[in-house]
Parts: C-alpha cells; structure tokens; sequence
C-alpha cells in the first residue's frame, strides 16, 4: 500500500509511523509512505493567511497545496486523493479494507487551523473522510488513524492472519472477551470453558460472547450480521 501525506507538521506524522507494526510493515514493504511538508511548496515558507471575510484563526492557502499534489502526481502516477474532515463520510471497515486494497497512492492532504481555501475543494475534489464526529487541531491525526487501521488488513502485516477475521468489525460483530494468566485474578476467574481444552466448545463460546457483546452495545450491527438460525433463536432467548 502506498500513501503520501501532506502536512505542516511532517515530524508529527514520522514519529508514529516510526513505530510498531506501521514501522515493520514498511520495513517488510508492504507499506510505502512519503511525508511531504506543505511549507516546502510556498515561495516564502507562508502556508497560510488571514480568512476573507474576517473571523478568526487562520486558513492553509491554496497554492501550496494544489503546487504539492502536482509534484506528488508526477512522483507517484495517479493518485487518491483524501481529506480527513468532520464533513466527510465515516471511516468504517469496509473503507480501511478498501484502502488496503487500492493500487493508487493515498495522498492524504492534512488541514490545520481554521481550515483549508474551500478552493481546493473545488479544484482538486478530493474525498472527505471523517474519523468522527469531533473536531481535531489537524488532520494529521486522522490520517494517521486510517493508515493504521488499513495496514494491518494487508496480507502479510500481521504474524497470524486469524487474528483479522476475528476482530470487532470483521464479521459485523463486536470482538469476544479475551483473558491471559493469571487464571485468577482478584477473585476475577477466567471462564471455566476456556482451560476446559474443548476446542469446539471455545469456539461455540466465543462466537456467542461476540454476538452477546454485539447485542449489548451495538445491536444495529446485527442487522449485517450472518447468523444461522440456531444463533438467532439463542438471541431471543437471550433478550
């Protein structure tokens, strides 16, 4: 997976990815990352100015960043152009493994401060992503969030290839409870099912506990969920 990200804080970016499975994942070249400083684009290291209109803060200008994502295009070919922005589509699984899966660089362009021209909108139509409903100082954060997220869905990133499909998401389900040693702890015991060594029963648990974990804190997710007949029986008695 290839991805170029645009930012005025360069250094903030490189120390996350200069970390645990975004680190080996570029080591092992399954991840391809460029950071690019938007002050490297202006004439006099001015990225941003005062809004039209008056208002407060400031608003990254245009030139520097239309000047960027043309030098980016040359480098890397045809691109993918996203903006992380509270205004955008949400981020979900289904996008993470998408971007895991795209063949172009994912340029993201981070904004910071007020905001970016509304004129590289317009020129550029670049996709809005949004992480959530909340507003962060920058989109570095963001961006970062959805390299993560689509990095560990490449093949080969992950030591176990299972741990994907059993994750919160995977399935349209929530992730079932984990438990390590010691098997007591506090009076807190691990489930008597999970040193049973009944490997058919743990599964038969597990799947029940994500379905139950599912139902208790986001029931709309079932709705996409596959269930067989008797797991849906289960859940009226449950509920």
């Amino acid at each position: 997976m290839k991805c170029d990200v645009l930012t005025l804080f360069p250094e903030m970016v490189a120390a996350v990815l200069g970390q645990s499975i975004l680190k080996r994942a570029q080591a092992g070249g399954f991840l391809d990352v460029r950071v690019h400083a938007l002050r490297d684009f202006t004439r006099n290291g001015q990225a941003d100015d005062f809004p039209y209109g008056g208002g407060p803060g400031m608003v990254l200008k245009p030139e520097p960043i239309f000047a960027a994502v043309e030098q980016i295009q040359k480098e890397r070919g045809e691109v993918r152009l996203l903006l992380p922005s509270p205004q955008g589509v949400p981020f979900s699984q289904p996008l993470a493994r998408d971007f895991s899966e795209e063949t172009r660089s994912l340029l993201f362009i981070c904004g910071h401060y007020e905001g970016i021209d509304a004129r590289v909108q317009t020129g550029l139509q670049p996709e809005e992503v949004s992480v959530g409903d909340y507003i962060l100082t920058g989109g570095e954060l963001a961006a970062l969030v959805m390299i993560d997220a689509a990095t560990r869905l490449i093949p080969g990133v992950l030591g176990d290839p299972a741990s994907i499909e059993e994750e919160s998401f995977a399935a349209s389900l929530l992730e079932y409870p984990h438990y390590t040693r010691p098997q007591i702890f506090r009076e807190m015991a691990v489930p008597d099912v999970l040193v049973s060594g009944h490997h058919a029963e743990i599964r038969r648990w597990r799947r029940r506990q994500s379905i139950l974990t599912t139902l208790t804190k986001r029931p709309g997710l079932l709705s996409d969920a596959a269930l067989t007949d008797e797991e849906r029986a289960w859940i009226g008695q449950t509920v």
